[in-house]
């Protein structure tokens, strides 16, 4: 009798372990104080350094990384429990940038130098990266026109990449270019690895909503070699959608993270506001509301958890399986954000309290590598609609 293999959404001792510490880490040395007041101080980074090294020391930025490179190799599920702690607390690092994208990026498709090189500095922290694809504020890898001229056994980079996740402070990037093809071919792209302090790259910080570290990168003939590239010539657009995919998952952890903690949050007020004498709690309308939430964060929960397996157990399911999680967090975090400021009423919606901060990063993570229509689209596609 054929048997289908099942898929475990549990968490193994090692994740669970990673999760308590991460879960501790983040209400002791990161509660929302700690992303107020970098805000509010203006910190240049937008992440504080302190902080990143305490999480470099407990080996969060090697998470994805072998150990031969002095990485753990505890997987996607491994980082994921630890950026959904995080997600809590609204915890701001390049740990999503680095040790997810970057750690990933390298791991998996660098060269034997790209990796001794970069990698046990990734896992120190004596580096941090950035994964620079989008030109527009629509998210289409296949759309670069990002240009890669070639001459001789170098490459010339020209052109802009923006809203690049902790472009501001990164050390070295991934960027996505066009070597051959049009707007819009899936072939032509081509992945580089590019030093942040090479001459011909400026760096635009940007200002958005959820006070995260953001840029506008523009390269003015910028030179690259041969052994900069990521991967193989002109294979960079199924390599980035793969690299792209763990993001996705790893961000929609992140984000149930969110969702959670201002779901929480909610609950308790409902518990304790009164209104007319009584626990508004007690209002069968705003029960159904907060039961509404609930299953929707259940459910997130599942989309996660089988997104992260999926990549874990290198499924064939893996983009379908990357798109749904993205777009059921996505629209989850939307709703129980929403619903957290339109419980709480005036009171929600001023920068005293901490819900604001919620909708805000809802609003940026939710854009993050595709939104949710983008997603729904794209599983479409995927599933033969």
């Amino acid at each position: 009798m054929n048997q289908t293999k099942k898929m475990k959404l549990i968490l193994t001792e090692e994740q669970e372990f990673l999760r308590d510490t991460a879960k501790d880490f983040a209400q002791e040395r990161t509660p929302v104080t700690h992303f107020r007041s970098l805000r509010d101080n203006k910190d240049e980074n937008l992440w504080d350094k302190d902080i990143w090294q305490e999480m470099v020391n407990l080996g969060w930025s090697g998470i994805l990384i072998p150990e031969e490179f002095g990485g753990s190799d505890f997987g996607v599920a491994g980082i994921s429990v630890i950026l959904q702690e995080c997600g809590k607390t609204l915890t701001p690092s390049p740990l999503f940038s680095t040790g997810v994208l970057g750690a990933y990026a390298i791991s998996n498709f660098g060269t034997k130098e790209q990796k001794e090189k970069y990698l046990p500095k990734i896992v120190s922290g004596e580096i941090t990266t950035a994964l620079a694809v989008d030109e527009s504020s629509h998210h289409d890898p296949c759309k670069t026109l990002f240009k890669a001229e070639q001459k001789g056994n170098d490459f010339l980079l020209n052109g802009k990449k923006t809203f690049v996740i902790d472009g501001a402070s990164a050390d070295i990037f991934i960027v996505l270019a066009r070597t051959s093809g049009n707007s819009g071919d899936l072939a032509g792209l081509t992945l580089f690895v590019v030093e942040s302090s090479v001459d011909g790259i400026k760096k635009i910080k940007l200002d958005m909503a959820d006070s995260r570290n953001y840029a506008n990168i523009e390269f003015n003939n910028v030179e690259c070699s041969n052994e900069d590239i990521l991967g193989a010539l002109e294979s960079g657009g199924e390599t980035v959608e793969r690299i792209l995919d763990i993001g996705r998952i790893a961000m929609s952890a992140e984000m149930l993270g969110n969702a959670e903690s201002a779901f929480e949050t909610t609950i308790e007020y409902l518990k304790q506001r009164k209104q007319f004498g009584v626990v508004i709690g007690t209002f069968q309308a705003l029960q159904h509301r907060a039961a509404e939430m609930f299953c929707e964060i259940e459910l997130t929960k599942s989309a996660v958890m089988a997104a992260i397996h999926g990549a874990d157990e290198n499924s064939n399911e893996l983009q379908r399986l990357s798109s749904l999680a993205k777009t059921i967090a996505g629209e989850t975090l939307n709703l129980v954000s929403n619903e957290a400021i339109q419980m709480h009423g005036g009171i929600g919606v001023t920068d005293e309290y901490d819900l604001g901060f919620f909708i805000k990063r809802s609003r940026v993570a939710e854009q993050i590598f595709g939104s949710s229509t983008y997603h729904t689209e794209r599983y479409a596609n995927l599933s033969g609609f």
